[in-house]
């Protein structure tokens, strides 16, 4: 047989849980964001710019969660240009461009803030 039984109230519990429930996550992946793209720009190799500086995001929001994704609009030929600096491609004369991971090595710290952030966030509600 298991049994167990508690004293007092729970009204620091409610307390902490209406707190968290009125945390603007959202708020916070919005600046987050900001933090991404600026990362992706620096990080982008630069031949005429245009990849770097064709960085931006959305946010989606559904219930109980948000979702940042990362775009970026220069696309050649039907193909963004970015995934072919990050993957390589072949060349209209049947070379092949090596890729060169830079999308990783950049959005590694602005994953790690995003976690830090909304962390604190919640456990200091």
């Amino acid at each position: 047989m298991f049994s167990f039984s508690s004293q007092g109230d729970f009204s620091k519990t409610m307390r902490f849980l209406g707190n968290v429930r009125k945390l603007d996550i959202g708020r916070i992946c919005e600046a987050e964001a900001r933090k991404g793209v600026q990362a992706l720009e620096a990080a982008t190799p630069r031949d005429s710019g245009l990849a770097a500086n064709s960085w931006g995001y959305t946010i989606v929001r559904s219930a109980g969660s948000v979702m940042i994704g990362w775009t970026n609009s220069d696309v050649e030929n039907g193909f963004p240009v970015a995934l072919m600096i990050q993957y390589g491609h072949g060349t209209g004369t049947g070379g092949y461009i090596t890729g060169r991971d830079y999308i990783n090595p950049a959005m590694r710290p602005v994953f790690d803030s995003i976690a830090e952030t909304v962390w604190k966030a919640v456990t200091s509600a």
